[in-house]
């Protein structure tokens, strides 16, 4: 079976083809499976994280004062030193978190070889020999994105800062995949993300539009219900790495 590098050759080469309906079935589908779990999950990450940046802020500002230091912190407030601060650290803790989205995108594929998983399966990662290059790539994607759109926001274009931030992502949505199941390094996965994606521009892009309305619509009714729906993107990304790169059998390559 080839590898992902190869097949990525072939594409930039040759281009592939993709059908919308049937990755949107297959995401469905798929998403059905990991739906619950992998919803619990989002909610538990969410909670931990509001309660570790409540605790800290608590630490260092103290509650009384937490109106006030908010009112504060507004980029035009901040000096170059403390701007590349507030860049730095966004992009780190970018970083940590990928192992958790590279942990969905393993759940999405147990369900699809209808092979065991769990809340735990999230966190696979942080323990696995992938764990520097998904953090390498979301850093540097991150550092790259975060910078310029903070300067454009500081410069006040906030409506190119927020197109430029979807234009990155969009092209860079296939890179964990490529990491995980691929097991192509940072920089290959970055370049790869972006060679697949453009060949199928506008079919991708309808794909991940309609896998991020499913997943607002959560929002209507009880506003936890998106914690539930979320996981539909991943299920989406899943099938589309799936359908396009193809998932290479561990075992066979032996």
């Amino acid at each position: 079976m080839e590898s992902a590098k190869n097949r990525i050759l072939e594409i930039k080469e040759k281009g592939y083809d993709i059908d919308f309906g049937r990755i949107f079935e297959n995401s469905f589908e798929n998403y059905k499976k990991i739906a619950l779990i992998a919803g619990i999950t989002i909610l538990l990450v969410t909670i931990l994280i509001m309660a570790i940046a409540v605790g800290l802020f608590a630490i260092f500002w103290g509650f009384s004062s937490m109106t006030d230091t908010l009112a504060d912190l507004k980029l035009e407030n901040f000096s170059v030193l403390h701007i590349l601060i507030y860049v730095t650290v966004l992009s780190l803790i970018s970083g940590f978190a990928s192992p958790i989205t590279a942990g969905m995108l393993k759940m999405a594929h147990n369900a699809a070889k209808n092979e065991e998983f769990s809340v735990g399966t999230a966190f696979e990662y942080y323990s696995s020999s992938h764990f520097k290059e998904l953090f390498l790539a979301t850093f540097c994607i991150s550092i790259w994105t975060i910078g310029i759109t903070t300067l454009l926001d500081y410069l006040g274009i906030r409506f190119v800062r927020a197109i430029l931030t979807y234009i990155i992502s969009f092209f860079t949505f296939l890179t964990l995949p490529l990491i995980i199941f691929g097991n192509l390094n940072a920089l290959e996965a970055i370049k790869g993300s972006f060679t697949v994606v453009s060949k199928q521009f506008f079919i991708l892009l309808g794909l991940l539009i309609v896998s991020f309305i499913f997943a607002f619509l959560g929002l209507i009714g009880f506003c936890i219900g998106i914690f539930f729906t979320i996981p539909f993107i991943y299920s989406m990304y899943y099938c589309i790495y799936s359908d396009s790169i193809g998932i290479i059998d561990e075992e066979s390559e032996i």
